[in-house]
């Protein structure tokens, strides 16, 4: 349990359903959850804040269950059934009201909740394969959502009837065949009705709604490697991206540039998230560890080694106490090794085939025998 008076400051969903805390003043993590019962079925997919007072985190898992967690007491306190596993995994989580929650699945049912009721209020087909859902921090009863081949569109949950807006895909090649299109991210850009997204097909795509062009106002490519994770710093003007090969990258929103470089991880991103005010990122995915980032010297400020494949992270809003120092402290656990991955597990023994080693000796010989006979 953590210490109530230095409570965690970063929260992190694992591939082994098990929800991650961690104070990054004390250089410590927490895990919260009830170990009898895990198993793949409660990955965590999705995380949010509860309340404006970040008391509550909502843990989105595989099998359709979202559970409310807090964060003073340190257990979970409730728990809804929000969807079906045959609908695919969560891609999105917000809460829009004291009272309401919504929900979106890799098929695209995009869901409103209310607290008193065990049917949705509002439901909806935001298309197929659908890779994320987002918030808009301003207007909390508006979202976006996109996925493969199924391009951007901005809801608004108070007029489910039909999207605000829906991106038109980019122009054809220069061969007249049409660009593939595949969103894995989205923000919304502070300020304006602007909305960033980032691809699987290594593209930053800037959408002004407001704008009857229905095409990307600004578009830009980063590497070789589909981009997974985006996020907006405090600062605005940036875009922070990463991509399946461990490659995060700061982006001019303006002109598309790349305006440097964050190094230091070994897996594909997951997670990303600039702070509210601070000039830091978080990042967490197929490496196990949580690293944060100053964004101004680009420097390493803080590691943590977490045992578990992460697939999403989340950051209270209040300062971190990070320095330059902490990029060498990394907690260590009092378990040796890492957790074996199920498909480790899953693997047969290959033993060696003494028919093939035989075979092999009998294609030597007659070769020595021919050397003997020439020798003779």
């Amino acid at each position: 349990m953590a210490d109530s008076s230095r409570p965690c400051t970063v929260w992190l969903g694992s591939e082994t359903g098990i929800l991650k805390g961690v104070s990054v003043s004390q250089k410590k993590a927490f895990n919260f959850c009830n170990s009898t019962h895990l198993s793949r079925e409660h990955e965590v997919r999705a995380l949010c804040w509860s309340d404006p007072v970040e008391t509550e985190v909502l843990v989105a898992s595989v099998d359709g269950n979202v559970k409310t967690f807090s964060v003073e007491k340190g257990v979970f306190t409730d728990g809804r059934r929000c969807g079906d596993p045959g609908e695919g995994c969560f891609v999105g989580l917000a809460v829009l009201s004291d009272t309401s929650l919504a929900t979106c699945a890799e098929s695209g049912v995009l869901r409103v909740w209310k607290e008193d009721s065990s049917e949705p209020a509002v439901q909806l087909s935001a298309g197929t394969n659908v890779c994320r859902m987002r918030q808009n921090p301003t207007h909390r009863h508006k979202v976006a959502t996109g996925g493969k081949d199924t391009c951007l569109k901005i809801w608004d949950l108070e007029k489910p009837d039909k999207p605000v807006f829906t991106a038109k895909n980019l122009r054809d090649d220069w061969l007249d065949l049409r660009q593939p299109h595949w969103v894995k991210d989205i923000a919304f850009i502070p300020g304006s009705d602007k909305v960033v997204t980032c691809t699987g097909y290594h593209q930053v795509h800037v959408y002004d709604p407001s704008s009857p062009q229905r095409r990307p106002v600004m578009e830009a490519k980063f590497g070789e490697y589909p981009l997974t994770a985006l996020s907006l710093p405090a600062t605005g003007g940036l875009v922070v991206v990463g991509n399946t090969h461990g490659q995060i990258a700061m982006l001019d929103l303006r002109k598309g540039l790349v305006r440097g470089c964050l190094k230091g991880l070994a897996g594909g991103v997951r997670g990303l998230q600039c702070h509210a005010s601070q000039p830091v990122v978080a990042s967490c995915g197929l490496d196990r560890f949580l690293r944060i980032h100053n964004l101004e010297d680009r420097k390493l400020q803080h590691k943590v080694y977490l045992k578990s494949r992460l697939n999403c992270l989340l950051l209270a809003s209040r300062p971190l106490e990070v320095s330059a120092v902490d990029a060498t402290q990394e907690v260590k656990e009092e378990e040796e090794g890492r957790e074996e991955d199920e498909v480790w597990d899953a693997m047969e023994q290959v033993e060696e085939n003494p028919k093939r080693k035989t075979s092999e000796e009998g294609a030597e010989r007659p070769q020595e025998s021919k050397k003997k006979r020439n020798k003779d």
